[in-house]
């Protein structure tokens, strides 16, 4: 069995990297982690950015992008600038309001797989990264699985963020396995008993069956906190701990 690879998404730590964006990619690699996730780009080019991960040698796994930065020619700048940093995979992290509906999910599923396609002609993987709406159930369906039927499951993945789906009531680990040829990604992050998000580790979800589902299939597991109690890299230096 392969070793879990182990990423940070870089949101966890946004407050640091809006101050020293090389910064904090240095002391994220300092921790340990063999990668990272984006969430912005810090302003700097492909090619400043492609130099920062050389000398760090971190590894991406994967980048947030809004919908905006995912039509016309902001998804050409996108991909371009994935192939420059040697980006493996895309990810529409949230949606608005007015598609979070069986109606908007369905609507929108043609343009995810044109977003799909594009992506996937430069050996790109796009995704879609849930929250807990999703799990919402319509006639007894829930709204994502509305949205994995309606996209075509060679274009459109999913990045399944397990404590979300776990805070919706759903099991994240019968999930994972219910839906293994779209996953891409998984979100790691945990939840305390009165079902807050804490550390990895330091909580309740079954993360030994998370990561091992992610490590059978050489996915990367991404470690992520939205809200730290703590500071930033603090959180993301307790649950790098959990995997050692």
């Amino acid at each position: 069995m392969n070793k879990l690879q182990v990423a940070l998404e870089l949101y966890t730590v946004r407050d640091e990297t809006s101050r020293d964006f090389a910064g904090t990619l240095r002391r994220v690699a300092q921790m340990g982690y063999a990668g990272v996730e984006f969430a912005g780009y810090g302003n700097l080019s492909s090619q400043e950015m492609s130099a920062l991960l050389a000398e760090t040698r971190l590894r991406v796994a994967g980048t947030h992008l809004g919908l905006d930065a995912l039509q016309g020619p902001q998804l050409d700048a996108s991909i371009r600038y994935c192939l420059d940093i040697g980006c493996p995979i895309i990810v529409l992290p949230s949606l608005a309001n007015e598609w979070r509906t069986r109606e908007g999910m369905q609507a929108l599923a043609p343009r995810l797989n044109a977003i799909g396609r594009q992506c996937q002609e430069y050996s790109i993987t796009f995704a879609y990264h849930n929250h807990d709406f999703e799990f919402t159930r319509v006639d007894g369906v829930y709204l994502l699985d509305y949205l994995l039927q309606a996209t075509d499951p060679s274009l459109v993945k999913i990045e399944l963020d397990v404590y979300w789906a776990a805070y919706a009531g759903v099991d994240p680990v019968w999930y994972l396995q219910a839906h293994a040829d779209r996953v891409a990604l998984v979100h790691l992050k945990d939840m305390a008993a009165d079902r807050s998000m804490t550390e990895v580790g330091r909580g309740i979800l079954d993360m030994q069956h998370i990561c091992t589902f992610a490590q059978v299939r050489g996915l990367w597991g991404i470690v992520e906190h939205d809200h730290p109690q703590i500071p930033s890299l603090e959180s993301a230096r307790i649950s790098l701990q959990y995997f050692r």
